[in-house]
């Protein structure tokens, strides 16, 4: 009996079948941003940041919920260094005693707590981010572009960057959808998500590029099926071991990397499954032939007239 790895599966043959499943993905995703919007965090919207320090570690969750039962809206906290340092993160307009009020607060409980700092993130601060933010997800995208149409080919150019956009706009629309608070932590997830999206997307692409000049037959969907279970082992191998780091991240990571670990493992299954079925099966729909690849050899006339 073959194993996984060695049995040839018909990618090609449920192409159309994946793309309605990207088509839902992203009619789903285009709606949460559009009807429900990002759950921007305090880096993007402004707001206030208490940190404390206590004589003992506290627990998390109870210094969040005697804040959010005090009135405090959008409350983020974590650790900040050693566990008896914590960051509080409050979405709304800043007040000079708001340290105060905060520490106030914490002490009814009997801990020992003293604040450290109370500053203000101002909304100005947030849109620069926003829009420098924005800007270098284009560049890159635009950069990545580039660099596949270089190295392959302009059809293969074109599979990769709405790759990328699938995988981008699925990622960022779970995270309106489910209102998880997206900050800048998530934003760099993102770029990380791109760079293995098109890592896996160039695995593939050089196998089918391989796999057309070496084959003797012209069927692009079998010479497609063939190139990518070529490598259906090492994406296995390369997204199985990844997804448990990640795994392990955002149960042991605590607050601060909890939405950047949800961002990467949505990301990578994501960016395995576009890797297959978004920048490979769109070389069928732009009619990527062997000629793309092998230019025909132009007939010299001069050769002909040779006795």
């Amino acid at each position: 009996m073959k194993s996984l790895v060695n049995r040839q599966f018909d990618f090609m043959g449920k192409r159309r079948l994946a793309f309605a499943i990207s088509g839902v993905m992203l009619l789903v995703s285009i709606a949460s941003l559009l009807l429900q919007q990002l759950n921007l965090g305090l880096d993007f919207t402004g707001g206030t940041l208490v940190e404390v320090r206590y004589a003992a570690a506290p627990t998390l969750d109870a210094v969040r919920q005697t804040l959010e039962d005090a009135g405090f809206r959008d409350v983020s906290v974590q650790t900040f260094g050693a566990a008896t340092e914590v960051l509080i993160r409050l979405q709304q307009a800043f007040d000079a005693e708001v340290g105060n009020q905060v520490v106030a607060l914490l002490r009814e409980g009997g801990s020992g707590v003293d604040l450290v700092r109370a500053e203000f993130v101002g909304a100005q601060v947030g849109d620069q981010l926003r829009d420098q933010s924005g800007l270098g997800l284009l560049v890159a995208l635009g950069i990545v572009m580039l660099y596949v149409a270089f190295r392959f080919q302009y059809k293969f150019a074109i599979g990769a960057l709405l790759a990328l956009i699938h995988d981008v706009i699925i990622v960022v629309g779970a995270f309106a959808l489910f209102q998880w608070e997206f900050d800048l932590t998530v934003l760099a997830a993102l770029l990380a998500v791109i760079g293995y999206s098109l890592n896996d997307t160039i695995v593939v692409y050089d196998r089918i590029r391989e796999t057309i000049r070496t084959s003797r037959i012209d069927d692009m969907p079998a010479i497609f099926n063939e190139a990518i279970n070529l490598t259906l082992s090492r994406t296995l191998a390369t997204s199985g071991t990844t997804l448990l780091v990640l795994l392990a991240l955002l149960v042991l990571g605590g607050d601060m990397i909890h939405y950047f670990s949800i961002a990467l493992i949505i990301g990578i299954v994501v960016g395995t499954f576009s890797s297959i079925y978004v920048s490979a099966a769109l070389l069928l729909a732009v009619k990527l032939n062997r000629e793309d690849l092998i230019p025909a050899k132009k007939e010299d006339p001069e050769a002909e007239e040779l006795p």
